[in-house]
């Protein structure tokens, strides 16, 4: 008796899957076919076009709306991908609302298993485009590495380097490494400047020299406060300057003038750095 109740609902379930598939799938057809690849090729000329419409757009309007034009480029490119990819799937799926449940969570366990880093990337991306750790245009530090962030993509993020390098690095870092953000979002950033003198100058001379390099450079947000910290050294005090470049783009250009007139102005009023005797051999 049991054994019959067993083989019964056995060949129910087999009937269910069997009625369960033919609902799922449509026809496939060689016009859905060639649709489908049409589509595609769309999405991808689309994504790209998205991209090189945006950057265009955001260096020729003012300099302060640039970074917000720039990073609506990963919502829009979103949109493009996920449109696309939902008119591919309804040519071949039927897409009602149980078996969008249904392939959605069967997709989400495979990929799971066949994809982990790759899946853990794109999850982390959606998370990054809603929570905004980092946005195209922030100039951040994630491990060894920091740049401005150039590009959002589905599984990365590419910076570029002070020095011009690009380096791509996966949204699944974000779960295990702290990410340091010099603007979030805004166009200017601080800069910390460090200059070395011996104990024996004036430091109020200093301090003067520092806030008015700061105040008196092209590159210089004055709507923001310049700061002169102080560190006593063995080897003699460490002058950190603290001041706000007005376009992320050019602190390395802001400290570079501030270094050359900082030094100038040293070397007019004659002020000492730290005996070469003195130095450790490693930060102290």
């Amino acid at each position: 008796m049991n054994q019959e109740l067993i083989n019964i609902l056995a060949q129910i379930n087999l009937s269910e899957i069997g009625k369960d598939s033919q609902s799922l799938l449509r026809d496939i057809t060689l016009s859905k076919i060639t649709q489908a690849f049409f589509i595609s090729i769309a999405a991808y000329w689309g994504a790209i076009i998205c991209e090189k419409f945006i950057n265009w757009l955001s260096e020729r309007v003012p300099t302060q709306y640039r970074i917000g034009i720039k990073q609506s480029l990963p919502i829009l490119r979103a949109i493009v991908l996920i449109s696309a990819s939902v008119t591919v799937l309804n040519l071949f799926v039927n897409l009602s609302t149980n078996n969008l449940l249904a392939l959605t969570g069967t997709t989400a366990v495979a990929l799971g298993f066949a994809f982990k880093d790759y899946a853990s990337s794109v999850i982390a991306g959606l998370v990054a485009l809603l929570e905004a750790p980092y946005r195209v245009g922030d100039r951040i530090a994630i491990g060894d590495y920091y740049g401005e962030v150039v590009d959002f993509g589905l599984r990365e993020i590419r910076l570029t380097t002070p020095d011009d390098n690009i380096v791509t690095i996966p949204h699944n870092k974000i779960w295990t490494d702290a990410i340091a953000n010099s603007n979030n979002g805004q166009l200017e950033i601080q800069v910390i400047t460090d200059f070395y003198l011996s104990h024996r100058v004036d430091i109020q001379q200093v301090v003067d020299i520092l806030r008015q390099a700061a105040y008196t450079s092209k590159y210089n947000q004055v709507k923001l406060p310049v700061v002169v910290a102080l560190e006593e050294k063995r080897w003699g005090t460490l002058f950190h300057l603290k001041s706000y470049v007005m376009d992320a783009r050019e602190e390395m250009a802001y400290k570079t003038d501030l270094i050359k007139r900082v030094k100038q102005a040293f070397a007019r009023m004659n002020l000492a750095y730290p005996v070469v005797s003195d130095l450790p051999t490693t930060e102290s």
